[in-house]
Parts: C-alpha cells; sequence; structure tokens
C-alpha cells in the first residue's frame, strides 16, 4: 500500500520539476524576440497590379541560426517568402521554403534579391500609408512589422540606385522616374 507521505513527497518533487521546467521554458527567449527589424517598407502599386514587395533587414542578435519560414499580411490575399534566381541569364522570382538569418548577423531583404511578396492586393498600395506584415519564425514565434509604402519613382529621386551582381545582366542605365 502507498504511503501517505510518499504520495505527499512525489506532488512536491512533480510540483518541483514542473516549476523548474516552466522557469526554464519562460527564460529562452523567442525567435521573433532575438530579431531585429530595421528599414522596414513595402513598394506601392498602381490600382489592379498583380503583387507588390516588402523589404528590410533583419538582424539576429542570438547565438543560433534563425528562420523565417512565413509571413501573413491583410493587406494582401497571399503573402510568400522569395528570391531572384537566374534561369539561363533571365532573372525570375521564386517562392522559397525560409529565409535564413545567421547567428550574430543580419540578413537583407532588397529590390533584386530575398523579398516577401505581397500578391493579390486587397487595396491598392498607396505611398504614404502604412501596412502591417506579421513575420513568422521556425518556433512558431511571430512579429509585427508595420511599414511604410514608398514611391518607386520616389525611391529613385531620393538616391536609391538598382544594382546589378552575380550573373545578372543589365541592359542600361536606370534613370530619375524609372525610365531607362
Amino acid at each position: 500500500m502507498i504511503s501517505f507521505n510518499f504520495l505527499r513527497k512525489a506532488a512536491a518533487i512533480l510540483a518541483l520539476s514542473a516549476g523548474a521546467a516552466l522557469a526554464s521554458f519562460s527564460a529562452m527567449a523567442s525567435q521573433a524576440e532575438e530579431i531585429q527589424v530595421s528599414n522596414p517598407f513595402a513598394r506601392e502599386i498602381p490600382p489592379g497590379a498583380p503583387a507588390s514587395a516588402s523589404f528590410m533587414t533583419l538582424k539576429n542578435l542570438s547565438g543560433q541560426d534563425i528562420k523565417l519560414v512565413n509571413a501573413h499580411s491583410k493587406a494582401a490575399q497571399t503573402v510568400e517568402l522569395h528570391t531572384h534566381t537566374n534561369d539561363g541569364g533571365v532573372m525570375r522570382m521564386r517562392q522559397i521554403p525560409f529565409i535564413e538569418i545567421p547567428a550574430h548577423g543580419e540578413t537583407v531583404l532588397q529590390p533584386g534579391g530575398l523579398h516577401i511578396m505581397l500578391i493579390q492586393p486587397v487595396e491598392a498600395l498607396k505611398a504614404g500609408n502604412e501596412v502591417q506584415v506579421e513575420l513568422e519564425f521556425a518556433d512558431g514565434s511571430r512579429k509585427t512589422v508595420t511599414m511604410p509604402v514608398k514611391s518607386v519613382k520616389r525611391m529613385m529621386k531620393c538616391g536609391a540606385q538598382m544594382k546589378c551582381g552575380g550573373q545578372m545582366k543589365c541592359g542600361g542605365q536606370m534613370k530619375c522616374g524609372g525610365a531607362q
């Protein structure tokens, strides 16, 4: 027969174990807490355009690589992680399963590289408005980023430059206002 003292000791041990497990779990920061976001923005699109994109710099403050595995936004019907690839000399956008942010490093989401696609916008994204994009990390944690919508023309007038790298073939110079 099990004694009352044995049950009381077993319950105390279980309670202490559970408390220690909860304390260590809460002491661990979520991946979302370890990511610092800077310079976020989304591109303006004309009414009826099928998609826009959002860009930002993601800095990992932790000692472990972190994967951005998904993104969500009420501004678009579909939100996907994308990159550009060289397909026989033609640059194409491709959906990817994750974007990795290295330990104590940063990953830049920028035009011509990694980015978050906002496909089938619910409303036209207009310069001066704001858009919220929720970033989802491999551990399930999330971070909401509020970003301005910027005009492509204004970005170019303000000194933004189109850069070509790797195998990308560049034809002509981009001029202010988006004309080549």
